[in-house]
């Protein structure tokens, strides 16, 4: 059934329901986030307008390198899932925005500003990048990344069947995905998640890692180029982080 000429075609139309959700993902986040660019230490605001923030963002920076999935589930699949496959893939990024703003208030309610820019803030922000940067060597990295970028054998091997399934496997995709991506979101707050020199900077790097060839290799030589920036955060803070 999968040579049926609607299935054949249904992948067409995926592809360009997701370009087009990306583009618009990406003219919303252009609109919400000019000048509030306040460089590392961005505040990020209430939990309600951060998530309102996050989930634009994260599905501007993440459905252009999560096409091949969606498209080789959308050829596979006998229904018109593919959305149901996304909303499972955006929870997991949900969850983890959540975590992160968590983590983010937990580290701000430290108290007595110790955690400034202009006091402990550098040398926090470049021990965060240069863990972002080794984590590019790990081998959680690696097989995250490896199945990134090899969608049609977890299609194979986890397929489910029903709209519940489609969500499951999007949302399991994701946390595959978080896992792939974790250093480089890290790093993203860091320098200022609210930037958008650097969202797009860590879009690009994502894209790269997972849909071009040589994928594996420029995420390793990224690590180098994160260790080199957590110097200069630490040594130079000064520096504005962008343009």
């Amino acid at each position: 059934m999968i040579d049926h000429p609607r299935i054949r075609a249904r992948p067409l139309g995926t592809a360009a329901l997701l370009l087009a959700g990306a583009l618009a993902a990406w003219i919303v986040t252009v609109q919400r986030m000019r000048g509030m660019d306040a460089g590392p230490g961005t505040d990020l605001g209430g939990l309600g307008w951060f998530l309102g923030i996050w989930v634009t963002m994260t599905a501007a920076m993440m459905l252009p390198s999560a096409a091949p999935m969606v498209l080789v589930y959308s050829h596979f699949s006998r229904s018109r899932r593919a959305g149901a496959f996304v909303a499972g893939y955006l929870v997991a990024w949900v969850l983890y925005g959540l975590a992160a703003y968590g983590a983010y208030r937990l580290v701000a309610g430290a108290g007595s500003g110790w955690l400034d820019w202009q006091r402990q803030g550098p040398y926090l922000a470049g021990a965060a990048i240069a863990a972002a940067g080794l984590y590019q060597l790990t081998p959680l990295k690696e097989a995250c990344l490896r199945r990134c970028r090899g969608p049609l054998g977890y299609i194979v091997r986890g397929w489910r069947e029903g709209r519940v399934g489609a969500v499951r496997m999007g949302a399991e995709h994701g946390l595959v995905c978080v896992g792939c991506c974790s250093g480089l979101m890290l790093a993203l707050f860091v320098l200022g998640v609210m930037s958008l020199f650097w969202t797009a900077v860590v879009a690009a790097a994502i894209f790269v890692e997972k849909v071009l060839p040589r994928g594996e290799r420029t995420a390793r030589l990224l690590s180098p180029a994160l260790l080199a920036l957590a110097v200069v955060v630490v040594f130079a803070p000064s520096i504005r982080m962008g343009p």
